[in-house]
C-alpha cells in the first residue's frame, strides 16, 4: 500500500501504485489563487514528498476551465510580516526546489496561468499546456513591481520575452503555442488530453530508478547556480552516487536492472 497523504485543505492529493503524487488546485471558485491554507499545504506537500520513497514523481494540474492559477487571492491574501523585511516570499512555500524536493515536477496547465503561478512553473521539470492556456503577469498593471517570478521564469526562457511578459502586464498574454515555441511547455495539447498526458508522462518518469531520477533533477538545477566546471565536478558526484554498484558504464543494454529498449 502506498503511504498515507497528509491531511490538506485547498489542494487534492493523491499517490497512487504508479508512483505518482497527484496534486489538484482545488480553489476553482477563485481562479485556483493561493491563500495561506494552500501555502501551508504546499509545505507540507513538498516535506511528504521528499521523505517518502513511494512517491517518485509529482503532477501538478488545477481544478476548472478558467484557469491554472491566478497567483496571490488578491481578496484573502497570505500572512504578512508586520515589518517588510522580514516578509518571507511565497517562493519558501510554494517552489519545489527552495523545499529541497528534487522529486520531478510535471505541470499541466489550463486556462490562465498568471503571475504566482509562475513559482510552480518555474520550477516546474516538464510543462504542458492545453490549447488554450495563457501566460502572464499583471504586476505592473496594479502599480507592483515584477521582479520575483521574472527573476525566476528569466531561467527558463529568453530574457526579451521575460521583459515583455513582465512590462505588459494585463496587456497581453502569451499563448500556449508561443511558450512552446521558446522552449517555456514542451508540449501542447488539446485540452481533454492534457491530464491523461501529463499523467502519462509522469507514469514514465516513475518507472525509472528513483535516486537516478532525483539526482538527475538535482544535478542540472544546481547548475543553474554554479560555473561550469563547479558543476560538472557536482555533477560527477551525483553520478558516482545514482549509479547501483556493479553496473557497467561500459554495456549500456542495462542500467539499474532496468532493460533499455
Amino acid at each position: 500500500m502506498p503511504a498515507e497523504v497528509p491531511a490538506l485543505t485547498s489542494v487534492l492529493a493523491t499517490l497512487g501504485d504508479d508512483y505518482v503524487l497527484t496534486l489538484t488546485l482545488n480553489r476553482p471558485d477563485r481562479l485556483n489563487s493561493f491563500n495561506q491554507e494552500v501555502l501551508d499545504d504546499f509545505r507540507a506537500i513538498w516535506d511528504f514528498a521528499t521523505g517518502t520513497d513511494d512517491v517518485h514523481v509529482i503532477a501538478l494540474r488545477a481544478q476548472g476551465e478558467r484557469a491554472f492559477s491566478t497567483g496571490v487571492d488578491v481578496v484573502e491574501g497570505y500572512d504578512l510580516a508586520k515589518e517588510p523585511l522580514k516578509q518571507v516570499d511565497p517562493a519558501a512555500y510554494l517552489s519545489p526546489k527552495l523545499n529541497q524536493c528534487w522529486k520531478p515536477l510535471v505541470c499541466a496547465v489550463q486556462g490562465m496561468a498568471a503571475g504566482g503561478a509562475l513559482y510552480w512553473l518555474n520550477e516546474a521539470d516538464i510543462i504542458i499546456a492545453g490549447e488554450e492556456a495563457t501566460f502572464f503577469d499583471p504586476h505592473v498593471t496594479f502599480g507592483m513591481t515584477a521582479a520575483l517570478e521574472p527573476i525566476g521564469l528569466a531561467r527558463r526562457i529568453p530574457i526579451g520575452e521575460v521583459l515583455r511578459m513582465a512590462l505588459l502586464g494585463n496587456d497581453e498574454r502569451m499563448s500556449a503555442r508561443r511558450a512552446h515555441e521558446i522552449g517555456f511547455v514542451s508540449e501542447v495539447v488539446p485540452r481533454d488530453r492534457l491530464w491523461p498526458r501529463a499523467q502519462d508522462i509522469a507514469q514514465r518518469i516513475a518507472r525509472h530508478p528513483t535516486v537516478a531520477v532525483q539526482q538527475t533533477v538535482r544535478a542540472i538545477w544546481e547548475s543553474l547556480d554554479s560555473t561550469r566546471t563547479q558543476a560538472l565536478r557536482t555533477g560527477l558526484l551525483y553520478v558516482q552516487v545514482a549509479t547501483p554498484p556493479g553496473t557497467s558504464r561500459t554495456q549500456p543494454a542495462t542500467r539499474g536492472g532496468y532493460e533499455v529498449r
